[in-house]
């Protein structure tokens, strides 16, 4: 499966967190319209192991607020 980093660009701060901890290279950031980056994954390449997940700094501050 596909991990899904984020809906919404308020959902992702842009720490690269997730493309640097990737070993595949399944993960690249890509400017939006202002310059700021945003992780795209890569289908082909990613093999769904959800490390990208486990390291997001706001997908884990979520968790602590159920």
């Amino acid at each position: 499966t596909i991990p899904i980093l984020y809906e919404k660009k308020e959902d992702c701060c842009g720490c690269t967190a997730c493309y640097a901890i990737c070993s595949k290279n399944a993960i690249e950031m890509k400017d939006d319209d202002e310059g700021f980056e945003y992780p795209i994954v890569n289908s082909e390449l990613c093999v769904g192991c959800g490390m990208c997940l486990k390291i997001c700094p706001i997908k884990e501050a979520k968790k602590g607020l159920h």
